[in-house]
């Protein structure tokens, strides 16, 4: 594979590509399977809900079938357009597929205020006229528990109807990011012209030479700022998107009405801020030990990712990166291990980039089939991570789809990126421990502390930007390219400190990262990575007591409050207690940085 130009999908060898006929065996069988979804099914339950409990439970099984044929339908559409974005056909299928899902939550919009509507007395009675309903009792009461908050069925339809634009803004940024926007060549190691990406970026980034960085950081930065007014103007409307919702759902703010969706007290994103603002010291201290390690007069924004030992190149190949993390993983158990194969050989992963794919990586899929997961590999640390991250999204879908009827078969991001980010802990802990060359061992050190800085710190500002945009929407100020260049600034220096030359094209990070069209969705990444320290080295420590409260934690989906799964999984997220654990961790890493290096 010709690693200065990208790859065209066809180009890609077979083995390296995820199954999709596991889902469509032809995109004839989608078609046919979208026709036959009859949304007008809905129309018999229209007023009937609560009548009886038969009435209650013959609803909710009808609306499980449909959900999941929907999902399987929509799924697989937006899949194929994930996999080259430029195909004609697959934004069509995709477009389709969002046409129905609106349709179907528009057919359904009066079930809610039909649910909340049942008297508390006559539910409890229900439960006993129809033992099955027992099923459904934690969805119930979470349905229940938001009364305040859903509107008459009118005024459901008509934010249902809404949904058929509430996206546009997500849709128009992921077109720019993924589609239209090109960057230039820049000039790599050896001199040769090289096209950047997003997925080499990262790379790029992680280069021994200064120039290098450099080149991709500004060429990546330049190319963002000629979109940057629009780029403003998308995120201004999703942002006053949230804002409406909100609203005229009687939250008090988008914050809220984002957290109540998982009963999540407003303390613990407090908390989080809070806690991170107490441990910026620590953040400054990293930087001022980078800076002094490299041997610069000043220290870039360009220079936070370059390697700081001889071993850091550290080229790991796909398969390497596979062997590695089922060593690393083995702590979890034989089941476990080959749940991991299975997706390693099962046709779950898109491998490697090609023109046209979405960038990053992610897991997906539904629940009447197997898990994917979507990677642009480029054969380093950063990548193996990454598939140990996003395997762990998968065993957590794996475990839970077994175990859980389709209503708890999802899993919110609180405890989702805890079941990734685990893996990456333990990945990390095996990679420490089986390393001995001391040029690669400082580079594990210093990617750990990276871990915290991107995982922990980095997110925690992204969650403090998203907080601070929409406060000012929310309360009546507007949000202009200059004002949100302003406000991203001066995070980057309250979290980076003076140790930092703030470049003036870093003010325009915030226009390139897609999380922020998912409100209030970042945070979770540091409380989730602050609870996976503490799960994993109770993994390694306990044994398999832990292992098998760990298990349970994943085949439980969501069928409690994330807040009470990770309490029966041993850690109290209400509490400042685990973010003083991970920062003590932390300190402890830049100390055995400034000891080895």
């Amino acid at each position: 594979m010709d690693k200065k130009k990208i790859p065209e999908r066809n180009d890609i060898s077979p083995e390296y590509k995820w199954n999709l006929t596991d889902l469509f065996k032809t995109d004839d069988d989608w078609e046919k399977a979208l026709k036959q979804i009859d949304i007008s099914g809905y129309d018999k339950f229209k007023g009937k809900i609560g009548e009886s409990a038969s009435s209650l439970l013959n609803f909710l099984k009808f609306n499980d079938k449909i959900s999941m044929e929907t999902e399987r339908v929509y799924v697989y559409a937006n899949m194929l357009l994930h996999q080259d974005s430029r195909i004609s056909k697959s934004q069509e299928m995709s477009n389709k597929a969002e046409m129905l899902m609106v349709s179907l939550m528009n057919a359904s919009a009066f079930a809610a205020p039909e649910i909340t509507s049942i008297p508390d007395d006559k539910l409890k009675n229900f439960y006993k006229d129809e033992p099955d309903l027992e099923t459904y009792r934690h969805y119930l009461e979470s349905v229940s528990r938001q009364k305040p908050h859903v509107l008459s069925h009118a005024e459901e339809a008509i934010l249902a109807k809404i949904g058929s634009f509430s996206n546009a803004a997500e849709d128009i940024f992921s077109m720019i990011n993924d589609a239209d926007i090109v960057f230039p060549n820049i000039k790599d190691e050896n001199g040769d012209n090289v096209s950047l990406t997003k997925g080499r970026y990262a790379k790029f980034m992680e280069s021994k030479d200064r120039s290098v960085r450099k080149a991709a950081f500004d060429a990546l930065y330049e190319t963002y700022t000629k979109q940057k007014n629009t780029l403003a103007a998308t995120y201004y409307s999703s942002v006053k998107k949230d804002a409406f919702m909100a609203d005229v759902r009687k939250y008090s703010s988008s914050l809220e009405a984002a957290l109540d969706d998982d009963n999540i007290p407003l303390s613990v994103y407090e908390n989080l801020i809070s806690s991170v603002h107490k441990y910026l010291p620590l953040m400054h201290r990293y930087v001022d030990i980078r800076k002094k390690i490299l041997g610069v007069d000043e220290l870039h924004p360009y220079d936070l990712y370059a390697p700081l030992s001889e071993s850091s190149d550290m080229k790991i190949t796909y398969q390497q990166a596979k062997d590695i993390i089922l060593k690393a993983l083995s702590p979890m158990g034989e089941e476990y291990v080959n749940a991991l194969k299975e997706g390693f050989n099962g046709g779950w992963i898109d491998v490697y980039e090609n023109s046209g794919k979405r960038g990053g990586a992610y897991s997906w899929g539904t629940y009447t089939c197997h898990p994917y997961v979507l990677l642009n590999h480029t054969d380093n640390l950063n990548s193996m991570f990454t598939i140990a991250h996003e395997m762990g999204h998968a065993l957590h879908s794996y475990y839970t789809w077994k175990t859980q009827p389709y209503i708890y078969s999802g899993h919110k991001i609180f405890v989702a990126e805890v079941a990734s980010t685990c893996n990456e802990a333990l990945l990390m802990e095996y990679m420490l421990k089986t390393t001995e060359d001391k040029g690669a061992r400082k580079y594990l050190i210093n990617y750990f502390l990276e871990q915290f800085k991107g995982t922990f710190f980095r997110q925690a500002m992204f969650a403090e930007f998203e907080k601070k945009a929409h406060d000012m929407v929310e309360s009546g100020q507007p949000l202009t390219c200059d004002i949100l260049c302003q406000m991203y600034r001066s995070l980057n220096e309250q979290y980076f400190g003076n140790g930092l030359v703030i470049d003036s094209y870093l003010d325009l990070e915030w226009a390139r990262i897609p999380h922020f069209y998912s409100a209030f969705y970042v945070y979770q990444y540091a409380t989730g990575y602050t609870a996976a320290i503490a799960l994993s080295r109770k993994i390694l420590n306990e044994g398999q007591k832990a292992v098998d409260k760990y298990i349970d934690f994943l085949a439980k989906g969501n069928s409690q409050y994330s807040i009470d799964l990770l309490k029966g999984a041993g850690v109290d997220m209400t509490s400042i207690e685990p973010f003083d654990k991970a920062m003590a961790v932390f300190s402890s890493l830049l100390d055995m940085m400034e000891k080895e290096f």
